[in-house]
C-alpha cells in the first residue's frame, strides 16, 4: 500500500536536487562561457598591455615660432590585483613624498566606479600624474619594493612664454563626461580644456599605441610577446600653425596691461586673426603640472575674471563704430544718397527727444559725419528708415527686419563661427523683441539709439573687427579664425569661403572715404602720421561709469593687411585709448617694428593704469 506521506517527500527531494543542478549548471555557464574574470586574471598573470601615449602636437605662430610644445612627464599606474596585500603604504608615500591621508584619498578615488567608470582591478590605473624627472628619479630606485606599481611616460605642455592663454587654451586630466563622450579616453588621460588644445583636439592629441608584454609566474616583465608583433605603434597629434603673430601678440597684451578689454586684429584677405588680447590675462603656464587644479581654482575665484575671453565672450554696445554700418545700410536701401545733409544741433532733436552730439559743422553729408562722428546725422536715417518709408516697407516692422538683415549679413547678432570655444553672438534686435517689449507700441524715435550702436545692441569684439576687415574687403568677410594650418590636412571650407553683405560695394567706398577722412581731420587724426594710410572710426560707447574707448580701423586703405577692434572698459573717448592702441598695433604688423617715438609712446600706455572699482565685477 502506497504511503502518499514517503511519495511527497520523494518529490520534494527530486526537486531540491533538480533546482541544485540547474543552479550549478548556469553558475558554470556564466564562469565559461559569459564571464571574462578568470580570462582577466589569466591573462594579467601572463600579459601586461602598455598603453603608448602619443606626444601632442606642436603649435607655432604665423613664422614658425614655437609657443605649445612637449616635455617628459611621468605618471604611477597601478594594477591593484598585483598590488593587493603586497605594499609597505608607508615607505611607499616616503618614496613619492605624499601623506597617508592623500594615498588613501587616491585609492578611494581611483576605485569609485562613479568617478572612474573604466576602474578594473586587472589593468592599469592612474594613482599619480605627472611627476617630474626629479620626483620620478627618487621612486625609480625603489619601485622593485612597490610590486603592481609602474611608471607610464607621458609628456605635458610647456608654453614658450607667459602671453596668448586665451588663444591656446590648456590641456588638463579627462572628466568622468569627457569618457562617457569619446571612448578614446580613459581614466587619466589628457584632453584640451580651452582654446585651440580643445577646439582641435582630436588633430591635437594623436593616436594611442599598445605594447603587450610577457611576465613569468613571478609577474616579471620577460620582454616584448612574440618580439612585438602585436604591438600598436602610437601616431603623434598633428601641429597647428597659427595665424596669431606672436611679437603682435606679445605688444598687445603689454598695452592692455592694467585696462579690461580686448584687442582683435585681422588679415582681411584670409580672416587669419593676427592677434587676440584678452584683458585681464593670466600666464598659461600656471596651467601645466600637479598645481593646476589649485591654480585653476584661484583664477576662477578672481573677481577680475581673468580667464574669461572678453574677445569672442565680452558683450558690448559697439558705440560709434557701428555707425559704419548704418551708413552702409541707408546708402544701399536708398534712404540717403553720399550728399544727404541731415541737420546735427548739438545732437538730433524731434518732437521732444534729445540725443546729444559734440560740436561740429552741421548740416553735413556721410562722409564728413563720419569723419566727425556726428550722432544726429544717424539718428535722423535710422527715423527716415523706420518712420517715413512706409510705402517702401509696408510697416513698421517690415522696416525694422530689414534693418535687421543687413546687420546679420554683417556679421552681427549670431556667432562668426571662430575656432575658439565659447564664442558669444551679441544682440541684434528685431520687430518681434520690440513688439515684445513695448507692446506693438513703438517707432524709430522709440529704438532711436541703436543708430548709434547704443541701447540693445551689443557685440563681440571679433564681431568689431570683423566689421573692420569687411569694409577693407569692401564687402566680404572671411570666418575669422586662429589657426592657419593644420599639419597634413586642409583647413576647413568654412573658413575658406566668402560671405557677401547685403550693402553695396558703391556704399563701401563711401564708409572708406569717411574713414580715411577721419584720419585725416577728425576723430582719428592721431592715426595722420604714419606714412601707411590708415583708416579708422572712434567709439565712445556709453556706460553706467565712465564710457567705454573703442576703435576700428584697417591699413592701408588700398591693398589692406590688417583690420584691428580696440575696447578699453571705462577708458573714456575712443581718442583717448582706442586710437593709439590700434595705431601701435598696425605699425608693428605693417613696418614689423615700431619707431624710437611709437615705443615710447607704447611704454607711457603700458604704464597707465584704470582704477576700477570692484561693485560690478
Amino acid at each position: 500500500m502506497k504511503n502518499p506521506e514517503l511519495d511527497y517527500r520523494r518529490f520534494v527531494i527530486a526537486g531540491v536536487a533538480i533546482v541544485i543542478v540547474v543552479v550549478y549548471i548556469i553558475r558554470l555557464f556564466m564562469l565559461q562561457i559569459t564571464s571574462d574574470d578568470y580570462k582577466k586574471s589569466a591573462d594579467s598573470n601572463a600579459f601586461l598591455k602598455k598603453v603608448e601615449y602619443p606626444s601632442r602636437g606642436n603649435i607655432s605662430d604665423r613664422n614658425g615660432k614655437l609657443m605649445v610644445f612637449n616635455q617628459p612627464s611621468y605618471d604611477i599606474m597601478v594594477v591593484m590585483n598585483e598590488a593587493k596585500g603586497r605594499l609597505d603604504t608607508m615607505e611607499f608615500c616616503n618614496a613619492l613624498g605624499i601623506t597617508r591621508e592623500e594615498f588613501d584619498r587616491r585609492m578611494a578615488t581611483m576605485k569609485d566606479r562613479s568617478r572612474n567608470p573604466g576602474y578594473s582591478r586587472f589593468t592599469e590605473q592612474l594613482f599619480l600624474s605627472q611627476l617630474s624627472d626629479k620626483d620620478f628619479s627618487v621612486f625609480q630606485e625603489k619601485m622593485y619594493r612597490f610590486p603592481g606599481f609602474y611608471v607610464q611616460k607621458r609628456t605635458v605642455r610647456q608654453y614658450s612664454s607667459d602671453m596668448g592663454a586665451h588663444v591656446l587654451g590648456d590641456v588638463a586630466e579627462v572628466s568622468p563626461a569627457d569618457i562617457e563622450e569619446d571612448d578614446y579616453y580613459q581614466p587619466g588621460d589628457y584632453i584640451g580644456k580651452l582654446g585651440v588644445e580643445r577646439y582641435y583636439e582630436k588633430q591635437l592629441r594623436g593616436v594611442k599605441g599598445i605594447q603587450i608584454l610577457l611576465r613569468d609566474a613571478h609577474g616579471r616583465v620577460q620582454g616584448r610577446y612574440r618580439n612585438g608583433e602585436f604591438d600598436v605603434r602610437a601616431a603623434p597629434g598633428k601641429n597647428l600653425t597659427l595665424g596669431i603673430d606672436a611679437e603682435l601678440q606679445a605688444l598687445g597684451e603689454r598695452l592692455m596691461e592694467g585696462k579690461i578689454g580686448s584687442i582683435v586684429a585681422i588679415e582681411p584677405s584670409t580672416g587669419e586673426v593676427l592677434c587676440m588680447v584678452s584683458s585681464p590675462s593670466y600666464d598659461p603656464r600656471l596651467m601645466v603640472g600637479r598645481q593646476r587644479s589649485k591654480n585653476h581654482r584661484l583664477l576662477s575665484q578672481d573677481v577680475w575674471k581673468p580667464l574669461l575671453n572678453r574677445s569672442i565672450m565680452g558683450q558690448y554696445p559697439p558705440g560709434s563704430t557701428f555707425k559704419t554700418t548704418q551708413g552702409l545700410t541707408f546708402l544701399s536701401e536708398g534712404i540717403i544718397t553720399p550728399t544727404t545733409m541731415y541737420p546735427c544741433g548739438h545732437g538730433f532733436n524731434f518732437k521732444g527727444l534729445h540725443v546729444g552730439c559734440h560740436g561740429h559743422a552741421a548740416p553735413l553729408p556721410l562722409v564728413p559725419a563720419l569723419s566727425t562722428s556726428c550722432n544726429g546725422y544717424f539718428c535722423w536715417g535710422l527715423y527716415h528708415m523706420i518712420n517715413t518709408n512706409i510705402s517702401k516697407y509696408g510697416t513698421v516692422q517690415n522696416a525694422m527686419n530689414t534693418w535687421r538683415d543687413y546687420m546679420v549679413s554683417m556679421g552681427f547678432g549670431y556667432k562668426l563661427g571662430i575656432d575658439l570655444p565659447g564664442e558669444k553672438r551679441g544682440l541684434i534686435p528685431n520687430a518681434q523683441f520690440y513688439d515684445k517689449a513695448y507692446k506693438g507700441s513703438w517707432n524709430g524715435l522709440t529704438i532711436i539709439s541703436i543708430a548709434i550702436g547704443q541701447g540693445e545692441v551689443n557685440a563681440t569684439p571679433l564681431q568689431i573687427a570683423n566689421l573692420g576687415a569687411t569694409i577693407a574687403n569692401r564687402g566680404y568677410y572671411y570666418v575669422p579664425h586662429v589657426v592657419r594650418k593644420v599639419q597634413g590636412e586642409p583647413l576647413d571650407t568654412a573658413f575658406t569661403r566668402k560671405h557677401y553683405t547685403k550693402a553695396s560695394r558703391d556704399a563701401y567706398n563711401y564708409v572708406v572715404q569717411g574713414m580715411r577722412s577721419s584720419v585725416l581731420g577728425g576723430t582719428c587724426h592721431e592715426l595722420g602720421k604714419y606714412d601707411f594710410m590708415a583708416c579708422g572710426k572712434t567709439g565712445t560707447a556709453q556706460n553706467r561709469g565712465h564710457d567705454h574707448s573703442v576703435f576700428m580701423g584697417f591699413a592701408p586703405m588700398d591693398n589692406p593687411q590688417i583690420a584691428v577692434a580696440v575696447y578699453v572698459e571705462n577708458g573714456g573717448w575712443g581718442a583717448t585709448y582706442g586710437v593709439p592702441i590700434g595705431g601701435l598695433i598696425m605699425e608693428k604688423y605693417i613696418k614689423g617694428s615700431l619707431s624710437e617715438a611709437s615705443e615710447a609712446k607704447a611704454q607711457s600706455i603700458q604704464e597707465r593704469r584704470i582704477n576700477y572699482g570692484t561693485a560690478d565685477r
